[in-house]
């Protein structure tokens, strides 16, 4: 059991760490709202600053209610998926690796709101004139565990109830 624990905590610890990192090279290397190619017609690494949710959601300048709420929506989220970890029955490592991820994933762009005031985004794909909104390893990690454990739960066979004779 706390071997569970373990894992969970450093997993989500190296997403949290692995997001930091990424986010102060590019602050560093890439003026803000400058894009650099790494594969022409596909992808760029951008310097943009996001107040809103992942992928640009809600990224509207100037307005603090609706920064404090995301902010607040936050807390209560990884507050409630360490409640829900810690009461969870399933001490499988597939599980354990998917609510690291959500975590490391959530405190990481945590992080860069009580801190910052927004959250740098810096992936950015497109094809033609078609582009994905840019985002983080945060974002990539919020994804990816919350698949995961939708994954999981719902493809876990569920216990079946007894039948009762003659009903």
């Amino acid at each position: 059991m706390k071997k569970r624990y373990a894992v969970f905590g450093l997993l989500a610890g190296v997403i949290i760490a692995l997001d930091q990192i990424t986010k102060i090279i590019i602050s560093r290397t890439i003026p803000l709202y400058d894009s650099v190619p790494v594969i022409n017609g596909f992808f760029n690494l951008v310097h943009i600053h996001n107040r809103g949710m992942a992928f640009g959601l809600m990224n509207r300048p100037g307005n603090d209610i609706t920064f404090r709420i995301l902010t607040f929506i936050t807390l209560v989220a990884v507050i409630g998926l360490l409640i829900w970890y810690i009461k969870l029955n399933d001490t499988s490592w597939k599980v354990t690796i998917a609510f690291s991820l959500i975590l490391g994933g959530a405190v990481g762009n945590l992080i860069d709101r009580l801190y910052l005031k927004k959250v740098i985004d810096f992936l950015d794909f497109y094809v033609g004139s078609w582009r994905w909104p840019a985002f983080n390893v945060a974002d990539s990690a919020i994804t990816v565990g919350t698949c995961l454990l939708a994954y999981f739960l719902f493809s876990t066979p569920q216990p079946q109830k007894e039948k009762i004779p003659g009903k």
